[in-house]
């Protein structure tokens, strides 16, 4: 944990629990790291209703956390149906529950209990993927998100290891049969392997070539940063400024993901090719046009996701976030792009036509009744709603373990 910091004086913590090993050995040692700090912890169980005993499974554990004195909340999933990419749709929805009860509950800390078998798998699985060299530092042991710090303390601690001090607490948990449906990527490897302990020496050997690709992530994604600083003019209206010339494929890719709202980068190739003779095109989600001796990436109008109902915290597009008011926020409107009605709106600012177009708009039915940016409201809404640009890239904070060490 001390390579995760900062906390809180007396901190408080969410754990992401399933009931198998890895989790529930989190939740034990972040409960007693969190206690012996005059802090908390409180376990978020997520029963995703995907089998029979899901449900039973998640009350278990529910109960035996309870019996060592740790709060605990289940947080259920109904709206997964089986059906093809369920094991990403199912991630997805986690994360969501997860973050949505952590905000509730005021935490900013939520831990997961990948260790240190689950880098080495990870790494693999990026490598069959064709991932380039970002992709090949697998998974980080801290990012920062909008709403969370998300924390992988046991990156650098075996299966094994996690079992044994279960087992030394008398601790019982679950064992998933999903982790041994070898239809399933992640455990055709696992068996593959054949080191479910994880401490053999090729996972050693891989979690140390993962965290070496980690290294040389952040030193370029640190040289990205401070070219952007140096170079590139972000608007609060979700589009980029950049001058003429070739650009740096992590300043490019990095520009791209976060103009586009994206959950991961653009095509590696596609991002190389481009930043090294910049010129007109989508790419990503964005695309990418001349302004004078300029060039803009802006949001591709295409790509621009659906209308979403109106309310706090709401995020549209993956890229403006809403803050609204309690009273006069009108409970049927809806969030979407400017679309058409850019054209008449056109005298209230110089921005180019392509960016006006994408701009979030507030309707009630077919009604415009409110465009932030360009501060039109026609007096329908009393309240102030606030659309601030808050893409899903974060400037995040990376650490990346070892079984021997931890490097930020």
């Amino acid at each position: 944990m001390a390579g995760l910091e900062p906390f809180e004086p007396t901190p408080r913590l969410a754990v992401a629990v399933s009931g198998g090993a890895d989790s529930t050995a989190l939740a034990l040692l972040s409960d007693l790291w969190a206690r012996r700090r005059g802090g908390s912890i409180v376990a978020l169980i997520v029963d995703h209703g995907l089998r029979k005993t899901s449900a039973a499974e998640a009350a278990l554990t529910s109960e035996r956390l309870a019996a060592r004195g740790i709060a605990n909340q289940v947080l259920c999933l109904t709206d997964l149906p089986y059906g093809p990419g369920i094991a990403e749709r199912a991630r997805l929805a986690r994360y969501q529950v997860l973050t949505r009860a952590c905000i509730e509950a005021g935490i900013v800390h939520l831990l997961l209990g990948h260790h240190l078998a689950d880098q080495a798998e990870t790494l693999l699985i990026r490598s069959l993927g064709g991932s380039g060299a970002s992709g090949m530092a697998a998974m980080a042991g801290l990012i920062e998100t909008h709403d969370l710090r998300l924390l992988r303390p046991l990156l650098g601690i075996s299966p094994q290891s996690l079992r044994g001090h279960l087992t030394a607490e008398t601790m019982a948990w679950i064992e998933d049969p999903s982790n041994q449906d070898t239809r399933a990527l992640r455990p055709r490897l696992r068996t593959l392997r054949a080191d479910r302990d994880g401490t053999g020496s090729a996972t050693a050997a891989l979690a140390s070539l993962a965290a070496a690709h980690g290294q040389a992530r952040a030193m370029r994604e640190a040289q990205a940063a401070a070219t952007m600083a140096r170079t590139v003019s972000l608007r609060p209206e979700g589009f980029a400024v950049l001058p003429p010339g070739p650009i740096a494929p992590g300043v490019l890719a990095a520009l791209v993901q976060t103009i586009s709202g994206a959950g991961y980068p653009a095509d590696t190739a596609a991002i190389a090719k481009l930043s090294a003779s910049p010129a007109p095109t989508t790419l990503g989600g964005t695309r990418i046009v001349r302004a004078g001796n300029n060039l803009l990436i802006l949001r591709e109008e295409a790509a621009i996701g659906p209308d979403i109902a109106v309310f706090d915290g709401a995020v549209w597009d993956g890229r403006f976030r809403l803050r609204t008011l309690p009273s006069g926020t009108p409970s049927n409107g809806v969030c979407g792009k400017l679309g058409d009605a850019a054209a008449r709106l056109r005298g209230l600012s110089d921005l180019p036509s392509a960016v006006l177009r994408g701009l979030p708009a507030i309707r009630i039915g077919e009604k415009l009744v409110s465009v932030p940016h360009l501060g039109y409201n026609d007096g329908e809404i009393s309240a102030a709603i606030e659309i601030t640009f808050a893409p899903r890239r974060p400037a995040a904070q990376v650490v990346f373990a070892t079984a021997k060490d931890s490097r930020r």
